[in-house]
C-alpha cells in the first residue's frame, strides 16, 4: 500500500528546455503554444516551486522578474526565496511569487516542458508484514505532482533520502534500547535494486541486519528547499530459517553436516530452497544447493574438504510465506576449520637414527669449535709477538737516538768550551821572543 504526504499547497513544476547556444521555446504541457523560455504567473499563486533541468555541470539559471530585475543564485531575496543548486538543475521555492510574466536564462536542457501543479506529495511503499531479520527488501519511493509521478534527470542529487529505524523500546524485545539506527537510504541510479536511473522512482537499500522487535520506520526526503518524513510502525522478526554446523565424531574426516530448521508455519517448506558457498583455504568455491524440504528439520551433509585451514560458509535462502509473499534471505555466516593431524611418533630405529645424528653433529660442532679455539690462540699470538717486537725495536731504536743526541751534545759543549778558553787568551802579551831575559 502507498502512503502520500503532502509538501506544499501550492506548486508550479518548470521543467524548460534551452538550446545549446542560446534561448529555445518552452513547450507547455496541456498546451499547443509555444513560449520564448517564459511562463505566467497569476495573482492566485501565494507560492510556487520551479524545478529545472539544466545541462550537466552548468551555470545555474537566472531568473527574470515581471519588472525586469534579477535573481541570481547568490543574490535573491532570502525571506521569501530558498534556492537549491545540484550539478544538474535547481530547484527554487517562491513566496508570494509576483504576478506576471516570467523568464528563466540557462543551459537548460532540450525538449523540457512546464506544468502547474497544485501539491507535491511523497509516496513511499509499506513495509511489509511479517518482515524477516536478514532479507532483502525493495522498497520504492516517488516525488509526485497533483498525483504524477515527477521525472526530472538529475534528481537523485538534488534528494536526499535517508531510512531510520527506531526502537519502540520494548523490554521483551531484541532491539530493547537500540535507540535510532540509519539503515539505508533511497536513490535514483540505476544501482542495487534500482531498476533504472532518472526514472523518477527512488528505490530503498534497506539493512535488515538489525536486532528483531518492534520499530518505527522513519523515511526522510530533503534539500535546502523542503524536507519531509514518512513514518509506519511494524515489527521485524526473527529469521523463519536457522541453519547450524553438527558437531562431528571425527574432525579430521573433512566432512561437515548442516542441521537446518525452519518454521513451517511461515513458510511453505515445498518452496524453500537453500543456497551455500563453501570458501576455502585455497580460494576455492564449492556451491551448495539444497532443497525439496519435507520436513521442518532436516541435516544435510556437506562436499568433503581436504585442504587444511579455515573455511568460510555463506547461505542465503528463497521462499515463499504462506500468505504468498516471496522472500530473499541472507544468513549468518558459518565457520569451521579442517586442521592438519599430527604426525604418527618415531619408530626405535628412527630414533636411533637421530640420536647417532645428533652425536656426529655434536662431535663435528666439537672438533670445529676446537679448531676454530686453536686458531683464535695462534692468531692472538702472532699479533702479542708482532706487538712486542715492535715495542723492542722502537726502543732500541730510541735508545740510539738518544745516544746520538748526547753523544752530540757532548761535542757541543767540547766546542764551547774550547772557543770559550781561546777568548780567555790576552793578545797583548808579548812573546817570549820579543822580551830576551838575561841578556848583555
Amino acid at each position: 500500500m502507498i502512503r502520500r504526504v503532502k509538501l506544499f499547497t501550492a506548486f508550479v513544476l518548470c521543467y524548460l528546455s534551452i538550446s545549446a547556444v542560446a534561448l529555445a521555446n518552452v513547450v507547455l504541457s496541456n498546451h499547443a503554444s509555444e513560449l520564448k523560455n517564459r511562463f505566467r504567473i497569476d495573482h492566485m499563486v501565494d507560492s510556487m516551486t520551479l524545478l529545472i533541468h539544466r545541462e550537466y555541470g552548468s551555470a545555474p539559471v537566472v531568473i527574470v522578474l515581471p519588472d525586469g530585475s534579477k535573481w541570481y543564485v547568490n543574490r535573491h531575496p532570502e525571506a521569501t526565496v530558498t534556492w537549491m543548486e545540484g550539478l544538474t538543475g535547481d530547484m527554487i521555492t517562491i513566496k508570494k511569487p509576483m504576478p506576471g510574466p516570467w523568464q528563466l536564462l540557462g543551459q537548460v536542457v532540450e525538449g523540457s516542458v512546464i506544468e502547474k501543479v497544485s501539491a507535491l506529495s511523497v509516496d513511499v511503499d509499506a513495509i511489509p508484514q511479517p518482515l524477516f531479520q536478514g532479507e532483502r527488501l525493495k522498497l520504492t519511493a516517488r516525488l509526485l505532482g497533483d498525483e504524477q509521478k515527477v521525472r526530472l534527470p538529475g534528481l537523485d542529487f538534488m534528494m536526499n533520502w535517508t531510512a531510520r529505524f527506531i526502537s519502540k523500546n520494548n523490554t521483551a524485545d531484541e532491539n530493547y534500547a537500540a535507540g535510532t539506527i540509519i539503515v539505508g537510504a533511497y536513490r535514483d541510479n540505476g544501482e542495487a535494486l534500482d531498476e533504472q536511473p532518472d526514472d523518477g522512482v527512488f528505490t530503498s537499500d534497506l539493512n535488515l541486519e538489525q536486532p528483531w522487535g518492534d520499530y518505527t520506520l522513519q523515511v526522510q526526503a530533503k534539500n535546502t528547499v523542503l524536507e519531509r518524513e514518512y513514518s509506519q510502525e511494524f515489527r521485524l522478526s526473527k529469521r523463519p530459517i536457522t541453519v547450524a554446523l553438527l558437531e562431528t565424531d571425527n574432525p579430521d574426516s573433512g566432512i561437515w553436516t548442516l542441521d537446518i530448521q525452519i518454521d513451517d508455519e511461515v513458510l511453505l517448506l515445498e518452496q524453500t530452497h537453500l543456497e551455500a558457498e563453501i570458501m576455502g583455504p585455497t580460494g576455492k568455491v564449492i556451491p551448495v544447493t539444497v532443497a525439496h524440504f519435507s520436513d521442518k528439520q532436516t541435516q544435510f551433509i556437506l562436499p568433503r574438504v581436504i585442504d587444511f585451514g579455515s573455511y568460510d560458509l555463506k547461505l542465503n535462502a528463497v521462499s515463499t510465506t504462506h500468505d504468498g509473499r516471496e522472500i530473499y534471505l541472507t544468513l549468518p555466516e558459518l565457520f569451521f576449520n579442517l586442521i592438519q593431524p599430527p604426525e604418527p611418533p618415531p619408530s626405535e630405529e628412527e630414533l636411533a637414527a637421530r640420536a647417532e645424528a645428533i652425536a656426529k653433529a655434536e662431535e663435528q660442532q666439537a672438533k670445529e669449535k676446537a679448531i676454530v679455539l686453536l686458531v683464535s690462540i695462534n692468531v692472538v699470538l702472532v699479533i702479542i709477538g708482532i706487538v712486542v717486537l715492535l715495542f723492542i725495536r722502537k726502543r732500541s731504536n730510541l735508545k740510539k737516538a738518544l745516544a746520538a743526541t748526547e753523544a752530540r751534545l757532548e761535542k757541543e759543549i767540547r766546542r764551547e768550551k774550547v772557543l770559550l778558553e781561546l777568548d780567555q787568551i790576552d793578545l797583548t802579551m808579548p812573546e817570549d821572543t820579543d822580551n830576551p831575559v838575561g841578556k848583555s
